[in-house]
């Protein structure tokens, strides 16, 4: 014991002054699991009571425990002892001991410093815990040094097998593949200490699967141990794989796992027919397009290697029929091409050929990928309706043939074995259809009616064929008649009837072009010709064949003039080319209009001017409804004009100058005492005047001469009331002039204004000179209204013009 303590006492020194690091004692050695704590009297840290506490240096300590997991003794399990160089052991030092675990899995003896395991530690769950110890004193409960934490370590055994965390495995490999091609890898997981002995050292080995594949050892790489393993072969294979810790020696624990690997097709296989020769039947009746049969070449490849396609070897009878290819079932299906017929071939043999769709070059050298198979169609005999010669018949006939006349025929036969007769009928769709009849053993077509071509050109009618021996069989063919024209109708020409001329039109210029028609047809070939009738010589217009079915109205003269002829009459004939020739004799209406130089009509009829322009008459009277509202719009507006010029300033029964002032665009109010100047009634000055008589357009000047030195006074009354008489008489011939009551009101208007004159009785002066002429910029109908107008300006009424120099 002495010893002991001797060499704990050196190696304390040795570590205190650095020269030793703290070692672990092993955990096989209860002496080495002992944890001392030893204290130097320094200054001295007293027991039983101190005058003060002096710094203690601790001990050395083992900060390592170690303690095997899943421990299955009856007696708690062992783990170290603390211990301190002050315990002198009487019993005077008290452990303690807290942290993880503390009291629940870890105890200690308080006085010998013991520490057990009060159960079994799983080392998977939780690896080490840590703890803290403390040195006390037992009566004071002041610790004797300071707290020390250590570790406990639980200590690993092999109690955990490996694992395969993803198993069962699932794997794909191409057939044909070589020896050494890569699968899949596989990893087992096992949770033992990994650092501590070969608990988790694992080794792969394969249980079931051999002699096709093989693992790693190391890795768990599974590779392919046999070359061209063949799909059609064997397709799926199951492989076992064990995982073994403890390098794989005896007593180590192993898991397994299972991996399931499919061979992956490839395209190594041709299709093949399983016969040469292959049989189908096809009824004769079949329609084009119908399916004639189904073949089918095998291919053991899956998938899109197993995909065929289907062609007919060129030659032999293959041209009857053709083929397709069937991408789910994978079968050609033989189509009819052509219509069958039994009495003409009873077989047809021909050669298809069954190939892949997608090949492999790797495995072209096993030959070439497709098979051939002979095909013998044979045909079936049916009961078939007549067949007509034709598909269809057309017949021509001309519109006057007599009722009962044939005129053309249809023929069926029965082109089966039994060669039944048959019978002719005319199926009855409409009521034109009884326009003919039919034979019904010859088949014969005759009108049953008179034909008329203009009514219906063409008539489609269906004869039905039927089998005598077997009703139920027939058969329709169309039958088209034409019905030919006769030429029965003349021609006639085609609107308009009426055109016009210029009156300043020259010789030679064409004013109409005309065209003709005919209920003759067909329309197309027609040829018509004009010209003017022999019997009648016409000075005025001649017919000019244009070569093309029109003609042109010509002028043979100058010189039209309105006033002396307004209408003139051209007849034109006219001839077709139809056996016998037809011709009729018509009539054209030239009006003579007025024109301007450059062509356009400035006055005529409406009739004349909108029909050569191909109007209907709803347009024409359109036109002229406009014109009429435009004139009564233009009418209504020179009358308002005029009417405003002609308007009274008495508006009221108030005196005429409060009236004045109402106008502010002429005059100045009361002011204006110029307008309405008494003094022009009174002044016994000759009043010369300028006046302008509106109805003719032309000045007369009348000269009143009145005393100069005649003063005036209420005896002029005579004189004022001669004037205004004068006044009056000219209103009535002038347009502008107002009424004789606004006349009235000026002779009691006041003196002194020097406005100008508001009054009507001063104002036709410079109304009577309006010009006319900007009427014509309106347009061809206003532009004939101002010609009116200037030429009533120009041409006065001599009755109004004496009238109106008696007045003066």
């Amino acid at each position: 014991m002495i010893t002991r303590n001797g060499l704990l006492l050196v190696f304390w020194f040795l570590l205190d002054k650095g020269f030793l690091a703290p070692l672990h004692s092993p955990p096989q050695s209860r002496m080495g699991r002992e944890h001392h704590l030893r204290g130097m009297a320094g200054l001295g840290l007293r027991r039983h009571g101190a005058a003060g506490v002096q710094r203690v240096k601790r001990g050395w300590v083992w900060n390592q425990f170690f303690v095997l997991e899943e421990y299955m003794g009856s007696e708690p399990q062992y783990v170290g002892k603390l211990h301190t160089d002050l315990d002198r052991d009487d019993s005077e030092v008290k452990y303690t001991l807290s942290g993880e675990g503390a009291g629940t899995i870890f105890t200690i003896d308080q006085t010998t410093g013991d520490i057990h395991a009060l159960m079994g530690l799983d080392r998977e769950e939780k690896s080490y815990y840590t703890l803290r110890a403390q040195a006390m004193d037992m009566h004071t409960g002041r610790p004797l040094e300071p707290e020390s934490e250590f570790i406990i370590k639980v200590q690993d055994i092999n109690d955990n097998e490996p694992k395969f965390l993803e198993g069962p495995y699932t794997a794909s490999v191409p057939e044909m593949s070589p020896g050494g091609t890569f699968v899949m890898q596989v990893t087992a997981t096992d949770t033992d200490d990994p650092t501590y002995g070969n608990s988790a050292r694992i080794v792969y080995s394969i249980l079931h699967g051999q002699p096709y594949f093989s693992v790693d050892s190391k890795t768990g790489v599974i590779r392919t141990a046999l070359p061209n393993m063949d799909r059609e072969m064997k397709e799926l294979y199951q492989v076992l794989i064990q995982a073994k810790d403890m390098g794989g020696q005896l007593g180590g624990l192993a898991g397994t796992t299972t991996i399931n690997i499919t061979l992956s097709d490839v395209n190594d296989n041709p299709p093949r027919f399983s016969k040469s020769i292959l049989h189908l039947r096809v009824p004769e009746s079949s329609s084009v397009g119908s399916a004639v049969g189904k073949i089918r070449a095998h291919d053991l490849d899956s998938g899109k290697n197993a995909e065929v396609e289907y062609s007919i070897v060129p030659g032999d009878e293959g041209n009857m029929f053709d083929i397709t290819s069937n991408g789910h079932s994978q079968e050609g299906i033989i189509v009819l091409r052509k219509h069958l017929d039994y009495e003409n071939k009873k077989s047809y043999t021909f050669k298809v050929e069954a190939s892949n769709a997608h090949l492999d070059p790797r495995f072209l050298h096993l030959g070439p990928f497709k098979d051939t198979a002979t095909v013998k169609v044979n045909v079936l005999d049916v009961d078939e309706p007549p067949v007509f010669t034709k598909t269809s018949y057309t017949i021509d006939v001309y519109e006057d043939t007599p009722v009962g006349t044939i005129i053309g025929s249809v023929t069926a036969q029965d082109l089966d074995a039994s060669s039944s007769a048959v019978r002719y009928s005319i199926e009855w769709k409409r009521p034109v259809d009884s326009c003919f009849d039919i034979d019904t053993v010859e088949g014969t077509i005759s009108t049953n009616e008179m034909l008329d071509r203009e009514s219906n050109r063409q008539h489609n009618i269906s004869v039905v064929a039927t089998k005598v021996n077997n009703p139920l069989l027939s058969n329709k063919v169309t039958v088209t008649v034409n019905v030919l024209d006769v030429n029965e109708f003349p021609p006639e020409l085609a609107v308009p009837f009426d055109t016009f001329v210029c009156e300043n039109a020259e010789v030679g210029q064409v004013i109409q072009t005309i065209s003709a028609m005919d209920k003759d047809l067909p329309a197309v070939g027609q040829r018509f010709f004009f010209k003017s009738p022999r019997e009648i010589r016409n000075r005025n217009f001649t017919v000019r064949d244009f070569g093309n079915n029109t003609a042109g109205i010509v002028t043979k003269r100058v010189g039209f003039q309105r006033r002396f002829q307004e209408y003139y009459v051209m007849p034109v004939v006219v001839e077709d080319n139809g056996y016998p020739a037809q011709s009729s004799t018509g009539t054209l209406t030239v009006r003579v209009c007025a024109c301007v130089t450059d062509g356009p009509l400035l006055s005529c009829t409406a009739e004349a001017v909108f029909l050569p322009m191909g109007l209907s008459t709803g347009a024409v009277m359109a036109i002229l409804l406009c014109m009429v509202i435009l004139l009564a719009i233009f009418a209504l507006y020179v009358g308002l004009r005029r009417q405003k010029k002609r308007e009274t300033l008495m508006s009221s029964k108030e005196d005429i100058r409060d009236n004045v002032i109402h106008y502010d665009d002429e005059g100045g109010g009361e002011e204006d005492t110029h307008a309405f100047d008494m003094g022009t009634l009174r002044n016994t000055k000759a009043i010369k005047e300028k006046m302008l008589c509106r109805g003719t357009g032309s000045e007369v000047t009348a000269q009143t001469e009145i005393n100069e030195s005649t003063p005036t006074t209420e005896c002029s009354a005579d004189i004022i009331r001669d004037y205004i008489h004068q006044r009056l008489q000219e209103n009535h011939l002038g347009f502008s002039a107002p009424p004789y009551d606004s006349l009235v009101t000026y002779a009691y208007e006041g003196d002194g204004s020097v406005g100008e004159s508001l009054s009507s009785i001063e104002s036709w002066m410079a109304d009577g000179g309006e010009d006319f002429k900007y009427l014509s910029e309106w347009g061809p109908s206003f532009k004939t209204v101002a010609g009116i107008l200037d030429k009533d300006k120009i041409d006065p009424p001599m009755a109004e013009v004496e009238e109106s120099r008696e007045y003066l």
